[in-house]
């Protein structure tokens, strides 16, 4: 009977003992998704036109958005999910000067790149006529 005894007590100490542990593991907040990493890049080309690189990870999705100082939107193009590599080349020769603002987010990580735009006034180049 003593034996019986000290077996429940065991038992019955490991199973309090364990249970603390195992609900506050499970009252832990889980994080709210995988934050997915993306790259990219700006540069001119010989044309004037402005290009976009994006390199991404499957499964998430990357919005590019050109956007002038008041913050009219010109550009909008989403990256998809299943997409991993975009190219994309925007035309600003139809835009008037002024400052603009290339904005790449996935939804958790943003990049703001500034561009300016100015045109410049052709010189006027005199010529001078001395008579005798």
């Amino acid at each position: 009977m003593k034996t019986l005894t000290k077996s429940l007590i065991i038992a019955f100490l490991f199973t309090s003992l364990t249970v603390p542990f195992a609900v506050t593991n499970a009252s832990q907040p889980k994080p709210a998704g995988k934050v997915q990493s993306y790259q990219s890049s700006l540069y001119t080309d010989v044309e004037g036109k402005l290009r976009v690189a994006v390199d991404k990870m499957i499964g998430g999705i990357v919005e590019v958005r050109l956007v002038n100082s008041t913050g009219k939107e010109y550009f909008v193009q989403r990256v998809g999910r299943r997409q991993r590599i975009a190219r994309i080349k925007m035309d600003l020769n139809a835009l008037p000067d002024g400052a603009y603002q290339v904005v790449v987010t996935d939804g958790f990580d943003t990049k703001v790149n500034n561009v300016v735009l100015a045109t410049q006034q052709p010189a006027m180049t005199g010529r001078l006529i001395a008579l005798n």
